[in-house]
């Protein structure tokens, strides 16, 4: 998290009482735990790892308080010896990850965590929260690039995101995901992500009319001006514009851009296009902004639009047409023993695991595979990486700058087959590995047969 904060309660009161029970029953044995996406939401193909560099920060400064503790005692729900176990906990284990900014798909682990099965079990539910809501704003946000591509995009999202934390994360995954900037100014301060904003309707109905608006404007911001120009008339409010432009230029300035907010932004922005060529503005750019995602993006470019970039925010901001992930933290291993669940629809993959990317000749990406974490597959890439040893951060972040580098050098190397923004996109590759598939069918067996699931070595 960003800011140093006690979070051991932020949780769900089942992984207490389940620790409690670990802790009477003496079971303090070794557990790997993963976390993973069981599906696709509609028109998804792939997803974004996200929110590595906050949950590492979580683990590494998890403790109980005394006033946690003290909590945890009026609730009379736990006894006296396991809140003094709590008094001492610290998560020691192990964490490997697919870093940040790579791209992962369904039912492949985007983290695992191996550690003793009290200190596994308790940080469920705040894993699953950091990195289900960044995975998620990320994939939303670079699906919005995929449809504006090479045009920029803004996160706008601050005032309608859920809560304020929220706003911050948005701000953070949706630069991962290829947007250069938002108009967050905290986000900014805390992330060192770029921040824009131009003027909200309020500003110009502030002034007698439009042109005295944008001369005050103009004033404050020489080297910034972008106007908005659709509160009254659109193409009236470009004509006023460029004469503002022309104004600034008598100065040595120049009109920076124009922002469109509502109407028929295609049809609009080709009109203030011709005026402001006409007025001699062919390096002012064409800012839209108003409900925008990768699904109205596309609609007004294959419409013809001219639109030079977008300001992106409630849609993406809530990841409005998949609010969630069906994303899942399950035990896999303990104490030795691989674990799963049989669950209709929902069965798991046994044991630690890796993923292995491969690449076609040309560089593309042809296939993952999933196999056992000490599987070695010739010429795929491991992509899950030890990240956290004994409960302390192995390495130093890498900057969100670099993050989202990775990320848009990989997308590129991703299929437009993959990308779709329709429901006609193909699946991208996954298989088992031939250990890990003959360990699944192993367990499986020996389940549904109600045998004891001890397993032969080899």
């Amino acid at each position: 998290m960003n800011r140093k904060e006690n979070l051991a309660l932020l949780t769900d009161l089942y992984e207490l009482t389940m620790a409690a029970s670990y802790f009477d029953h003496e079971m303090f044995e070794p557990a790997t735990f993963s976390l993973f996406i069981r599906n696709y939401p509609p028109s998804r193909r792939y997803f974004i790892s996200a929110g590595l560099a906050d949950v590492l920060s979580y683990l590494q400064d998890l403790k109980f308080t005394p006033e946690d503790l003290e909590y945890l005692e009026e609730t009379e729900l736990f006894k006296p010896e396991f809140l003094s176990y709590l008094d001492e906990f610290r998560f020691r284990g192990d964490v490997y990850a697919i870093p940040e900014g790579r791209l992962f798909f369904v039912n492949e682990p985007v983290l695992e965590v191996n550690a003793s099965l009290i200190e596994a079990q308790i940080v469920e539910t705040i894993i699953i929260n950091i990195v289900n809501f960044q995975s998620m704003i990320a994939t939303k946000a670079s699906r919005c690039i995929h449809a504006a591509w090479p045009r920029k995009l803004v996160d706008f999202s601050l005032r309608r995101t859920h809560g304020a934390d929220a706003g911050l994360k948005v701000a953070r995954a949706s630069f991962i995901g290829g947007f250069v900037g938002t108009s967050n100014v905290l986000a900014g301060k805390i992330y060192g992500i770029p921040i824009f904003g131009t003027m909200a309707h309020s500003f110009i109905t502030s002034f007698e009319d439009e042109l005295d608006a944008f001369r005050a404007f103009a004033y404050t911001f020489p080297e910034d001006t972008v106007l908005l120009v659709d509160t009254y008339d659109t193409l009236s409010g470009t004509r006023i514009a460029a004469e503002v432009g022309k104004e600034m230029a008598l100065d040595g300035m120049e009109l920076k851009g124009v922002r469109l907010d509502s109407g028929d932004i295609a049809r609009l922005s080709k009109d203030v296009r011709g005026i402001l060529r006409k007025e001699g503005f062919t390096e002012t750019t064409i800012f839209a902004s108003g409900g925008f995602d990768e699904y109205k993006i596309k609609r007004v470019l294959d419409q013809g639009g001219d639109i030079d970039s977008f300001g992106v925010g409630t849609k993406m901001g809530v990841s409005a047409d998949a609010p969630y992930f069906d994303m899942a933290y399950k035990m896999v291993q303990y104490a030795g023993r691989p674990v799963l669940k049989l669950s209709p629809g929902k069965m798991t993959l046994a044991s630690d695991k890796q993923v292995f990317r491969f690449t076609t000749t040309k560089g593309k990406l042809e296939k993952d595979v999933i196999g056992l974490r000490d599987d070695i597959l010739e010429e795929g890439e491991p992509l899950l990486k030890k990240v956290m040893g004994n409960g302390e951060i192995i390495e130093e972040f890498p900057s969100l700058s670099q993050i989202q580098t990775s990320f848009l050098d990989e997308f590129s190397l991703l299929d437009k087959k993959y990308k779709a923004i329709d429901k006609e996109g193909k699946e991208y590759p996954v298989s088992l590995s031939p250990r890990l598939k003959s360990l699944q069918d192993q367990v499986v067996r020996k389940l549904e047969s109600g045998e004891s699931n001890e397993l032969e070595e080899g």
